[in-house]
């Protein structure tokens, strides 16, 4: 493997590994434990500003996806040099950022108004729609990187 691609494929890893594993923390620790332990005057204010800042780390990390991603394929050659898997992948890597797009300007916006105006179960209400589209964007992620290792052996 050539340096240059070496290099690429770190950096496009560890931005999913951000991404992926950062909803995973936030679907399966954070928001349950704060759920456990806040009451809703407490909790949203804090789920929306943990979110805030995982967010900025997400769009860094698409970024950093996308410029890394199609690096690799123009090292291969072009699109029709690489695997079916990749192919794949991208496909399932723009539905993602679609959906984080969504979540980012439309009900994330949402939830911060009604923390804003201390509407509590409008607040709810928004983070939930977030909650069921991040783990709709987790299993996808968890999908691509199935794809990334299974991928090679099919």
């Amino acid at each position: 493997m050539p340096a240059p691609y070496a290099v690429l494929l770190f950096l496009h890893i560890v931005a999913a590994a951000f991404w992926v594993g950062g909803m995973a923390l936030m679907h399966f620790a954070v928001r349950p434990a704060a759920v456990a332990t806040l009451e809703p005057p407490q909790r949203l204010p804090f789920l929306a500003a943990t979110l805030e800042r995982f967010f900025a780390g997400v769009s860094s990390a698409i970024v950093l996806l996308l410029a890394t991603g199609f690096g690799m394929v123009w090292l291969a050659g072009g699109f029709a040099n690489v695997r079916w898997n990749v192919h794949a992948m991208l496909a399932i890597g723009l539905v993602m950022m679609a959906i984080y797009l969504h979540i980012r300007f439309a009900p994330f916006p949402r939830l911060r108004n009604a923390v804003a105006a201390r509407a509590w179960p409008v607040a709810a209400a928004n983070l939930d729609t977030i909650r069921k589209l991040v783990g709709l964007n987790l299993m996808l992620g968890v999908i691509v990187f199935a794809l990334a290792v299974l991928g090679r052996a099919i």
